[in-house]
C-alpha cells in the first residue's frame, strides 16, 4: 500500500469544515430517506411458498428449515461460502460474520439468524470454534438447499441472504441479495466509509495519492493478520 505526507484532505477552518459537512448531511439525509424507500419497497415484495423439505444438520443432529426458526416468525440465512473441499471458509464471509453483533436483538422483533454452508458439519464446526463464533451454524451437504436458493451455481459458492417468514407451518421466502447487496450489512465497511481513506481499494473514487490496493487482496481471516504476507481470499 502506498502511502504519501500530501496524501491529506485539505485543511480549512472551523468554519469552513462545518459548512462542508452541513452540505454533506444533506446528501446523507437524502440517502437515509432512500434507504426508508427501499425498505418500505422490500416490505411490499410478493412472498414464494417453500413445499420441499430439506435435511440440514446442525451440531445438535438433523434438523428443517422449519426447525432453524426456533419457533420465530422470521429467519435471515446467511449463505456462508465453504464448499466442501475448503479447509476453511470464505475469508469475505468470514469478515461479514465477524461484524455480526449479539442476535438478542433480531430475537426481540422475532426474529432468528443462521450460517448455511455446503460444507460439511465436521468441517463448519472446526472452523466456527476456530473463529470464536457462536451463531447458530447449519451444514445443507446433500440437500439441494443451496442449488434451489442460489448458493452453489455449477459447483460455485455464491454469498448472500436469503430471508423467510413463517405463518405456522407454512414457509415463504421473502426476500434475498448478494454481491454488493451485502455491503451494507459489512459493519467493517460501513466504518471504514466513514473515515477519510474509505476502505482503500482501487475501485474506489478517492483523491490521486490515496492510500489504495486492489479489492480482496488485504482481507484475512481475523487470526491472520499478524503474520500473512499474501491474500487467501477466495472472492478474486
Amino acid at each position: 500500500m502506498s502511502q504519501s505526507r500530501a496524501a491529506l484532505p485539505q485543511i480549512v477552518s472551523q468554519e469552513e469544515w462545518l459548512a462542508a459537512r452541513d452540505e454533506l448531511l444533506r446528501k446523507e439525509k437524502e440517502a437515509t430517506r432512500a434507504l426508508d424507500a427501499l425498505a418500505a419497497a422490500r416490505r411490499r415484495l410478493p412472498m414464494v411458498p417453500i413445499d420441499k423439505d430439506y435435511a440440514l444438520e446442525g451440531k445438535d443432529g438433523k434438523t428443517s428449515l422449519l426447525e432453524l426458526f426456533e419457533g420465530r416468525r422470521q429467519l435471515i440465512v446467511y449463505h456462508f461460502m465453504f464448499d466442501p473441499s475448503w479447509q476453511e471458509g470464505c475469508v469475505g464471509c468470514s469478515m461479514l460474520v465477524d461484524s455480526i453483533g449479539h442476535p438478542a436483538h433480531l430475537h426481540a422483533r422475532d426474529t432468528t439468524l443462521v450460517l448455511v454452508s455446503r460444507a460439511p458439519l465436521e468441517q463448519i464446526e472446526r472452523f466456527r470454534k476456530r473463529m470464536g463464533w457462536t451463531i447458530p451454524w447449519v451444514s445443507s451437504t446433500g440437500s439441494d438447499f443451496n442449488h434451489d436458493f442460489g448458493a452453489t451455481t455449477d459447483n460455485r459458492e455464491i454469498p448472500g441472504f436469503s430471508v423467510f417468514l413463517r405463518d405456522g407451518e407454512s414457509i415463504f421466502r421473502t426476500y434475498y441479495t448478494t454481491a454488493r447487496g451485502t455491503d451494507r450489512l459489512n459493519n467493517h465497511f460501513n466504518l471504514l466509509d466513514l473515515t477519510p481513506f474509505g476502505r482503500q481499494e482501487e475501485w474506489e473514487d478517492s483523491p490521486s495519492g490515496w492510500p489504495q490496493t486492489k479489492p480482496y487482496t488485504w482481507w484475512r481471516h481475523h487470526d491472520k493478520y499478524e503474520h500473512a504476507n499474501h491474500s487467501d481470499s477466495c472472492c478474486r
